[in-house]
Order: C-alpha cells, then sequence, then structure tokens
C-alpha cells in the first residue's frame, strides 16, 4: 500500500526553518510537523494590501472591504454602540500579527511588570483570540500526536480539549501541592522533569493556577525555574509555556509577582519560554478576546524570533485570519489612558477583599469534616478537597437543594469562585456546601 507523497515545503517555511535552525537548533527540534510547514504569506494578498497602503496615492483596489468618504463603509445603527473610536478603529480589518501600536504598548507593559527580563531579547506580542487561542496555537506549532506535555494535576480542562483531544498529544501530570497542602509540590515536578530527562517535553505552567487560585512564593518560583534549566543542562529540549492569564490578581506578600517567563526567556538555549497572556482578566474584559504570544530564549536574535513570529502569524492567518479590530482598540486606548493602572487596582483590592473572606468563611473549625482547603493566595478560584463524598455529587446537591453553583473536578475537588461572589454572598455558599457535604455523608 503506497503513502500519501508529501507535500513540498513552502520557499518561505523552508527560510524561515533554515533561519530557526541557524541561530537555535534546539527552537528548531522543538516544532512540531506542522509548525515546521507552516510561513506567513509575505507576497499574499494581505502583504500586497500592506505595500499599497503605503504606496498606492491614486487609488488603491486590494482591500477586501468597502470604503465611503474615504473610511470604511459602516450601518450607524451599528456604530452608535462604539463611541470615542474612529471607523478605521472599529470596522477594518486587523493585520495578522496583530495591531503594531497595541504590540508595542503590551511589549512595554510587560517590560515593566517583569524586571528580571532585563534587557533580554525576546519576540513582539502577537496577538491571539485570547488566551484560549494562545494555546492552541502553541499547541499547532510544537505538539506532533503522541507528543507529551506536562502540566500540575489541578489543571484547566482546555488543556486536554486543545491539546490531546484535538492534537493527538498526551499530557502527563505532577501533583500541584505537597501531601500536607502547605504549598507547591517541588519534589513531584522535579521528579517529573528528570522522568523524561534528554526528551522533547512541553511544560505548562499557569499561576496564579486555576482552578486553585494558588502562585508560587518568591522561594519557590526561583525553585521552579532552576528545576528546569538543571534538566535542560542535562539535555532536555524544553517548551516552557506561562500561562499568564490571572496576571496581576496577587492577594499576599509572599506571593512570586513577576511572570517565570522574565527568568525562563533568558535561563538556556534549551528552554524556549513562551509567555501566553492578555486583556482578558487583567483588564477585566473578558468579551474582547484580546490576548499575546510572547517568545523568549536565552541567546535569541531578532531574526530568530522574527521567524517565530512569521510561522505564528501564518497559523493565525490560516485558522482566523486576524483578532477583532473593535477589541484591539479599545485595549490600546485603556493601555493608554493615564487612569488605567489606578482603575486597575481598585477592581484586583476588591478580589483581594473577597480572598481573604474566603479564606477565613472556607477554614472555619466546624468545616474540618467536611473538607481540606487547597492554599490559595491569588487569582479567581479556590478549591476544597471534600471527605467522604465525591465532588459532583456535592455539585448537584449543592445546586438542586440550596441554588448554589460551583464546579466539581475529580472525585474530591470542588471549585469556587470567589471572584464572582459578592462578601456577603461568600459565608453563604461555604455554609451551604458544608450542609450538602454532610447530607451525602449520612446516605
Amino acid at each position: 500500500m503506497s503513502s500519501q507523497p508529501q507535500t513540498a515545503l513552502n520557499p518561505l517555511a523552508e527560510a524561515a526553518n533554515a533561519t530557526i535552525k541557524a541561530e537555535n537548533a534546539t527552537v528548531f527540534a522543538l516544532l512540531s510537523e506542522r509548525g515546521k510547514r507552516f510561513f506567513f504569506p509575505a507576497k499574499g494578498i494581505l502583504a500586497q494590501g500592506a505595500e499599497a497602503k503605503a504606496k498606492a496615492k491614486t487609488a488603491n483596489a486590494t482591500v477586501g472591504i468597502a470604503t465611503e468618504s474615504g473610511a470604511p463603509m459602516h450601518l450607524n445603527c451599528i456604530g452608535q454602540y462604539f463611541q470615542g473610536l474612529t471607523p478605521a478603529e472599529i470596522y477594518d480589518y486587523a493585520p495578522s500579527f496583530g495591531k503594531p501600536d497595541l504590540r508595542q504598548a503590551w511589549a512595554k507593559k510587560q517590560r515593566e511588570e517583569t524586571p528580571s527580563l532585563g534587557d533580554t531579547l525576546t519576540s513582539l506580542p502577537i496577538v491571539t483570540n485570547a488566551l484560549t487561542h494562545g494555546l492552541a496555537v502553541i499547541g499547532d506549532l510544537f505538539l506532533d500526536p503522541g507528543d507529551e506535555a506536562l502540566s500540575s494535576d489541578l489543571m484547566w480542562e482546555n488543556y486536554n480539549l486543545s491539546w490531546e483531544t484535538r492534537l493527538g498529544a498526551h499530557i502527563s501530570l505532577y501533583n500541584f501541592f505537597d501531601k500536607k497542602l502547605t504549598g507547591f509540590n517541588l519534589e513531584s515536578f522535579t521528579q517529573s522533569l528528570f522522568s523524561r530527562k534528554g526528551r522533547k517535553l512541553v511544560v505548562a505552567l499557569n499561576f496564579p493556577n486555576n482552578p486553585s487560585g494558588y502562585s508560587p512564593s518568591k522561594a519557590e518560583a526561583g525553585a521552579i525555574v532552576n528545576a528546569l534549566i538543571a534538566a535542560a543542562q542535562a539535555g532536555s529540549q524544553l517548551v516552557v509555556v506561562c500561562d499568564d492569564a490571572y496576571y496581576g490578581m496577587f492577594y499576599d506578600p509572599a506571593c512570586e509577582t513577576e511572570s517565570l517567563f522574565g527568568k525562563l526567556a533568558n535561563a538556556h538555549p534549551n528552554i524556549l519560554a513562551i509567555k501566553i497572556d492578555g486583556a482578558t482578566k487583567e483588564e477585566f474584559v473578558w468579551g474582547l478576546r484580546v490576548g499575546f504570544i510572547t517568545y523568549g530564549v536565552k541567546g535569541g536574535t531578532k531574526a530568530l524570533y522574527d521567524a517565530l513570529e512569521q510561522k505564528t502569524g501564518g497559523m493565525i492567518r490560516a485558522v482566523i485570519s486576524n483578532v477583532s479590530m473593535p477589541g484591539q482598540s479599545i485595549v490600546l486606548k485603556a493601555l493608554q489612558n493615564p487612569n488605567f493602572r489606578a482603575q486597575q487596582a481598585e477592581k484586583v483590592e476588591i478580589l483581594r477583599k473577597r480572598a481573604a473572606v474566603t479564606g477565613e468563611a472556607c477554614r472555619k473549625a466546624e468545616y474540618a469534616d467536611c473538607w481540606d482547603v487547597y492554599p490559595f493566595n491569588s487569582g479567581y478560584f479556590m478549591c476544597l478537597r471534600v471527605k467522604g463524598v465525591e465532588a459532583e455529587a456535592v455539585r448537584q446537591h449543592l445546586l438542586e437543594h440550596h441554588g448554589v453553583g460551583a464546579i466539581a473536578l475529580g472525585k474530591t475537588e470542588l471549585r469556587v469562585a470567589f471572584s464572582c461572589l459578592t462578601e456577603a454572598q461568600i459565608p453563604v455558599v461555604f455554609s451551604a456546601a458544608a450542609a450538602s457535604i454532610r447530607a451525602l455523608q449520612k446516605k
């Protein structure tokens, strides 16, 4: 039975591959077969349109939009809902890489928040349709069927859906917390790394963690970085994905408040660090769907990052073409607003107070027979490890008998999103959870 012939690589893909291989052979080896095939169509419609936009002074017949009076054609019944944006900032297509001024503004923000980056050269952030899309793009570029990714056992389910179900990769788990539930399980993490010594591995680091709401302490963060460097020194080839979806929502002074991307981006030539972040939670704009992918590797050059950006932009072009223009325009306006940081801090303070009330309510001695509390110090969530019953049964009982919604994860974990509860509601939720658990324990 004859096999299907392989399609020849596009010359642009070959050129990008040659650049990546010359600049860092490990990064080239980390690419999936799909990643090696991808390129941005530099002479395609978008590129020709961009060239015409700069040079076509008489008439520009390249753009696939309708215009009127020198601006994108639009309906007043739609335009009435936008204020402070020009028609071009609303209706026009955005570049596949994202609006250039937004990419620069987000890069500036990243640098301000991550002093450990220093003057390390990284790629320019590439705009994605929020973080889920960012994770999908990274999977497309770096995971083949059968490849292995490493994540904690407390993990967002979209990792499974995107990387396992969609791409056929395999996610292995380490224990996120130590047995006494006092903090990050460095022993399990390190053992998981070194049991795969010398291999390609995609490692997902999600802090603040969904579902647990935990961020490592500064000492734990340093130990995580050191473990990854030691694995790289031992010959492992690592893609380390820093999923910073809930970045900035830290409620304990002991938390590491920098993204681990800062240290990993210049850690070792065998570590390709990828920061996936976005405005979704940081600017409280869940529906705008604006996220970013940023690459960093020790010794990384502009040529290397340009090639990675071209592949990433090509992947975005192939799947969604580009990310929402009004979403990008609004996020940029927010970053440029002098009141942005103060307003952001006000909202984070509200969440900090909710987390404090949650910590007091869930740790009452009277609930010791119902659950153990996983550590939490950041983000949107916290988790209970329920005793004597399964979490799904508790979830259903809570909903049916108390009108309280929570999320069951695995057999024993019940996730509570304090981010969407008022301070007055929080004690009620835990009282109801205890009542449901006790009712089920008696059955």
